[in-house]
């Protein structure tokens, strides 16, 4: 597929995905929305990738939001089927079975703001801002905002970035949960690869049942989450990696984990 507005590259089994529209500040048109669907099927495809670091080119923006121009032509019925396109691509994006870490450096607004919301962490540069200011052009988040900010740092703070529509810094979202953690711009990539390269060296598949039971339980009552915790575990009981794991504790050397 050929990619205009994002590039893709692959090396030491980490994807880096960059949102590349810098001269508007990486706003995601429908093709970007589209090209970004086929990345990310791209390397849930690829099992040679176990990490992805999505960021945006350049130094101002991460996603400044979505392209007010196609916005304004939205009508009630295209209207639906624009948020339920977004909407899409960020579940994927979420249920990947893959870690994505965002690298949020610049702005994340909008459209930008709920695709950090879709990965399974946020990452922020200290000049970041992030924000949901969609009521100020009379429409609400479409792309999961309301949704994935309340159940990530709660129905209060959300409502308050949701109506007020302001930006705040990256460090009032580190001390309200929205970011994880808050480093220097050119730290912000580095410290991404070093988590991912703490993730690459666990199993694959434990890596992803732990991410399912996460996210699904998140919808789930306690009760529910735990069996589906105990089910998950109970699959990891059968894989080679488990064996290996704990062979490999046993015997005091490094696991050769091949995700099967």
């Amino acid at each position: 597929m050929t990619q205009e507005n994002i590039l893709l590259e692959k090396k030491h089994a980490i994807a880096y995905v960059t949102v590349n529209r810098p001269k508007v500040l990486n706003a995601l048109n429908g093709a970007t929305i589209e090209e970004l669907r086929g990345a990310f099927h791209d390397i849930k495809n690829d099992a040679s990738i176990r990490v992805v670091i999505l960021t945006g080119a350049a130094e101002k923006a991460f996603v400044a939001g979505a392209d007010i121009g196609e916005l304004a032509k939205q009508d009630p019925v295209s209207g639906k089927a624009f948020a339920q396109r977004g909407q899409s691509i960020l579940n994927l994006i979420e249920n990947l079975g893959k870690p994505v870490i965002a690298c949020i450096n610049g702005f994340a607004l909008g459209g930008g703001c709920e695709l950090a919301l879709a990965c399974t962490m946020r990452l922020a540069s200290d000049n970041a801002k992030l924000g949901q200011p969609e009521v100020k052009l009379g429409v609400i988040p479409g792309y999961g905002g309301t949704q994935r900010l309340a159940r990530l740092v709660g129905k209060g703070l959300a409502m308050q970035m949701v109506l007020a529509g302001e930006m705040i810094t990256a460090q009032e979202a580190y001390r309200i949960g929205l970011v994880n953690e808050v480093t220097a711009a050119a730290e912000l990539v580095p410290r991404a690869e070093a988590i991912a390269a703490k993730i690459v060296a666990n199993a694959p598949l434990a890596v992803q049942y732990a991410m399912e039971a996460v996210n699904k339980g998140m919808e789930m009552t306690l009760a529910e989450g735990l069996f589906l915790e105990a089910a998950l575990f109970g699959v990891c009981c059968s894989t080679e990696d488990k064996k290996e794991g704990t062979a490999a504790f046993l015997e005091k050397r490094a696991a050769a984990f091949k995700g099967r």
